[in-house]
């Protein structure tokens, strides 16, 4: 797991906060549903209705693959934050596009996987967020069952715990994200928008989110 940019990773936590797409508060934390208490809520579907930010985004995550991966035959979008993402950056560079659904489908042919891809191709999956990875990787599991070859993941934003780190680690999936916690906590502490001592919260959280509270 490794940050693409630095100066990137930085500019990126800002426009996600500045758009509400990222929001802390630690004082009225949020509930996740695993049940962890949470001063932090990320959901970047909304910077798909600023063009701006989506058009950073898009441009990062395109540069980020073309930049670190090899040979791509495939792009593929993780259902559901991951498919418009994975279709934009498909579009960028100019590839085919599928996407991976959390489960089959109920009906019809049952699907788990949706569009064209062909054992022994090489597929590149794209996240929103990663977490623990769970989800993520189950996305790859079904693509190296149908006989692809996942070359890696790129994703927005990660919480970088090291759960996610070694989930990845096993499963032999390299991940490149755009921006991470940390770089959000910089930029936190760079503008002054908590006291000392609430920054401070918000980096144990970070250290043991199962344990944590406000």
């Amino acid at each position: 797991m490794k940050i693409y940019n630095p100066q990137l990773a930085a500019e990126i936590a800002a426009d996600l906060l500045k758009i509400g797409a990222i929001k802390l508060s630690p004082e009225k934390p949020f509930t996740w549903a695993s049940g962890w208490k949470s001063p932090i809520y990320c959901d970047n579907r909304l910077s798909l209705s600023y063009p701006d930010v989506r058009s950073k985004i898009k441009t990062a995550l395109s540069l980020a693959i073309s930049n670190s991966f090899d040979g791509i035959d495939v792009i593929a979008g993780v259902a559901t934050a991951g498919i418009p993402q994975g279709a934009l950056v498909a579009e960028e560079l100019g590839l085919p596009f599928i996407y991976v659904r959390s489960k089959s489908k109920g009906h019809g042919l049952q699907n788990m996987i949706e569009g064209k891809i062909e054992e022994g191709q090489k597929v590149l999956l794209v996240e929103d967020l990663v977490s623990t990875g769970g989800s993520s990787l189950a996305a790859a599991d079904a693509l190296r069952e149908a006989g692809a070859e996942v070359v890696g993941m790129v994703a927005i934003f990660t919480y970088g715990f090291p759960v996610a780190e070694a989930n990845f680690k096993e499963k032999g999936v390299d991940l490149i994200v755009l921006s991470d916690y940390h770089h959000l906590l910089d930029h936190a502490q760079d503008e002054r928008m908590f006291e000392n001592d609430v920054l401070k919260t918000l980096k144990e959280w970070r250290e043991d989110p199962g344990n944590w509270s406000n």
